[in-house]
């Protein structure tokens, strides 16, 4: 979501870091990149010029201008004002009550329904018993969509389809929340096209009926100059405590991170990367600011690690690296686990200058794809032992994946090469030590396969005769 923004930034920052010392000038003129930056990504204009003047007035200080390495200083007031500007640390949701009542709202199209199906998911790995509520009543359809949401999470779906009153349907759903011994309750509301008296109007009553603790205001980041108005008239009549903001993996520009919390004053809690249910992460605000300046953002990626890898597999595996014993199917299982986190791309996206490699590399994160299909229609013996595949065995997988004869080819010559080395170099022993470290060869497999091997070895050089 924030390509665009961080682009624009890192070329400000070029410019100051090939400054010996740090003028008023060449400030200025980083000042009015990074201003025109946070306008391209549709960040209000108030708040743009706002974030200008604060991070200007701590860049002319006297302890920045004798600074050894001034621009690597301006990098950081950047970071610093960024997380100022978006939250100084993550707002856990709150659950008081019983149950704790939390209210989910937006306009139409943002992702209400979804988001309550993932919010609820993970408020659940606390062991927490959460239900959701069916409260838009409008939107065809939208009853289904929730009720098949929550079979799919394990959450109770409570839903009158036949009751147009939605107030009257959320103090229904507390009642019986508070028989079944439930903890948490979500109500999913009914949104609109626009803002309208009439939907406002809906919403102040089911909050009175249901005291909610919570009221999150769901906006897509794709909501630009328009994010602002939306959360003040939302704020206005509803006082919100709390955004979630959906679709950040889309090509949205972002500003509406930046523009919502400013003008309301509430925490950004949650982001929706993703269409699945565990698409979902707490925001961060420090964290997210690394991510805009390329810095990386190692503390999710090893929460995410942690979470999505299955360590009893894992510790399994690791015993087989011990024997020296590496195959098909234990890359194959790396490739998942992978594809668990997000991909190798979201992988890259979250280590200090990942986007850089990936650029420079000429990397193409669907290669892995190609190879996980090749793998994926060998045999069982194949994989176990790849020198099994011969040119009638290749011929059939590469049939069987969608690939050519020179990618399975590519695939089985470096995985053997890599198999050799990592034997010879102990390796193999730092597969799965924590870190899911894929080595050398194997992280250039997906470059290699994708230039063919169809490529003309160096000439030696001939001894000259003395």
């Amino acid at each position: 979501m924030f390509d665009s923004l961080s682009e624009k930034l890192q070329e400000a920052f070029r410019k100051l870091r090939g400054q010996a010392v740090l003028s008023e000038r060449n400030i200025a003129d980083a000042m009015n990149d990074i201003r025109l930056a946070l306008l391209g990504a549709d960040v209000n204009q108030q708040i743009a010029r706002e974030f200008i003047d604060s991070v200007s007035k701590d860049c002319l200080g006297s302890d920045v201008l004798k600074s050894i390495t001034p621009g690597q200083q301006v990098v950081k007031i950047v970071h610093d004002r960024l997380v100022e500007l978006m939250g100084e640390a993550e707002v856990p949701v709150t659950l008081q009550g019983s149950p704790a009542v939390i209210m989910m709202t937006g306009l139409h199209g943002s992702g209400k329904t979804t988001s309550s199906a993932k919010l609820a998911a993970a408020i659940m790995k606390r062991n927490k018993k959460v239900m959701l509520v069916a409260g838009d009543v409008y939107r065809p359809a939208a009853i289904d969509q929730l009720e098949v949401l929550g079979k799919q999470i394990g959450a109770t779906v409570f839903s009158e389809r036949t009751n147009p009153n939605v107030a009257l349907i959320s103090r229904n759903a507390i009642e019986q929340a508070r028989r079944e011994a439930i903890d948490v309750v979500i109500i999913d509301t009914a949104g609109r096209l626009q803002i309208d008296a009439q939907m406002i109007q809906e919403l102040i009553q089911v909050k009175q009926a249901s005291g909610a603790a919570e009221i999150m205001l769901v906006a897509d980041a794709a909501l630009g100059q328009e994010a602002v108005s939306v959360a003040e008239h939302f704020h206005k009549a509803l006082g919100i405590t709390g955004l979630v903001l959906t679709k950040l993996d889309g090509d949205a520009r972002g500003g509406a991170a930046l523009s919502m919390r400013k003008v309301t004053g509430c925490p950004i809690k949650y982001i929706g990367v993703g269409e699945k249910i565990e698409d979902f992460e707490v925001f961060y605000p420090d964290r997210m600011a690394s991510r805009i300046l390329e810095m990386g953002d190692i503390v999710s990626l090893v929460e995410k690690a942690a979470e999505q890898i299955d360590r009893e597999e894992a510790e399994k595996m690791r015993e087989k690296l011990k024997k020296k014993s590496f195959d098909f199917n234990d890359f194959l299982f790396h490739l998942k686990q992978m594809s668990k986190m997000g991909g190798v791309e979201s992988i890259l996206k979250m280590l200090p200058g990942g986007k850089q490699i990936s650029s420079a590399t000429g990397f193409d994160p669907s290669q892995f794809k190609k190879m996980e299909a090749i793998i994926c229609s060998m045999t069982k013996k194949e994989r176990e032992s790849y020198e099994l595949i011969d040119f009638a065995r290749r011929k059939r997988i590469a049939k069987g994946s969608g690939s050519t004869l020179e990618d399975v080819g590519q695939l089985v010559k470096q995985f053997e090469m890599m198999n050799k080395m990592m034997k010879k170099t102990g390796l193999i022993n730092r597969l799965l030590s924590g870190n899911m470290d894929l080595g050398g060869n194997m992280a250039s497999l997906p470059g290699k396969l994708s230039r063919g091997s169809n490529r003309t070895p160096p000439k030696k050089k001939r001894k000259k005769n003395r």
